[in-house]
């Protein structure tokens, strides 16, 4: 990645923060709820506009969890913020009860997901919150591709009555999406067009994905690029035509090819239109310790690598 393209990587954080703070000076039921982790939710701004709005319960999930959900019955909107690992590993048991299955208008926000903390080692990876979260009934699980994305989701969510998993990471992304982007649940975004094969990601992957499109177009391989930010509930219909039109599909995702994105939309290719298909991401073992950058490109998933998986699934076409 050259100079100039590092200048213009955005941290969907940032895009979060800013929409929580004008949703909050509009609507003083908007409130926040984060685990010691202020500074890496971006909510300093939050913080110092609306101190009686930030409630911090200190290293405690599965609290933060409840204490979320008791705000909501009171009538308030909680943005519960906090590491993805530890959001949802450490509180699934609340997620299940006291969110999903009470259908609580809560905001789950899962901070620095995938392999964003790649320093800090598998302790701090979230490479297993696609598959805990998307089995529960009433939770979309929203994994928004750049920042402007990012910003629709979180107004979005914000409207939407029931609860929410937003899936956020701290690594840099470009601008995919045009500014005034408005964001529909369940709705893939076609990114560039193609009848040979479809690739499919969201979050951190997507751009990678369309950089491997255009590697691929140079072999003469005209391959469609589908952002699938929502992966429950699923855009089984662009799936689906996605199959019939291009007979292959390739799934890349900052996640274990367990459970995730890859297997919700093969869920769909099996019931609906079966073509060969490839799952790219963390192969079912503890991702080591490294950089987020390292680590997609040792599992295969930097834009050349994701061009070769794509040229092998198409011998199989």
């Amino acid at each position: 990645m050259d100079a100039t393209t590092k200048t213009n990587l955005h941290d969907c954080r940032d895009a979060f923060a800013s929409v929580l703070e004008m949703l909050a000076a509009d609507n003083e039921a908007v409130v926040a709820v984060c685990n010691d982790s202020v500074g890496s939710s971006k909510l300093g701004g939050f913080k110092s506009k609306f101190p009686e709005r930030l409630v911090n319960v200190g290293i405690a999930e599965q609290n933060m969890v409840g204490v979320g959900a008791g705000l909501a019955n009171g009538g308030r909107i909680p943005f519960v913020c906090g590491a993805s690992c530890f959001l949802t590993g450490r509180a699934l048991e609340q997620i299940k009860a006291d969110i999903s299955y009470s259908n609580a208008n809560v905001k789950l926000i899962g901070i620095s997901s995938g392999m964003a903390y790649g320093e800090l080692g598998p302790t701090h990876h979230s490479i297993e919150d696609f598959a805990w979260t998307r089995v529960l009934p009433n939770l979309p699980v929203i994994a928004p591709c750049d920042r402007i994305e990012t910003a629709a989701a979180v107004a979005w969510a914000a409207t939407y009555e029931g609860p929410v998993f937003l899936r956020l990471s701290r690594v840099g992304v470009p601008d995919l999406l045009p500014e005034g982007h408005v964001f529909e649940v369940g709705k893939a975004n076609v990114l560039r067009e193609g009848t040979d094969v479809t690739l499919i990601a969201n979050g951190t992957l997507t751009h990678r994905m369309v950089k491997a499109a255009e590697i691929l177009a140079k072999d003469g391989i005209k391959a469609r690029v589908l952002n699938m930010a929502t992966v429950r509930p699923i855009d089984e219909a662009a799936i689906i035509a996605a199959a019939n039109e291009t007979g292959a599909i390739v799934t890349a995702e900052e996640h274990s090819i367990y459970g995730g994105l890859g297997s919700a939309v093969a869920e769909v290719v099996v019931d609906h239109a079966p073509v060969p298909m490839k799952r790219l991401g963390v192969p079912g073992i503890y991702a080591p310790t490294g950089s987020a950058e390292f680590l997609l490109d040792e599992f295969g998933m930097a834009p050349g690598a994701i061009a070769e998986a794509t040229i092998a699934l198409l011998r199989r076409k």
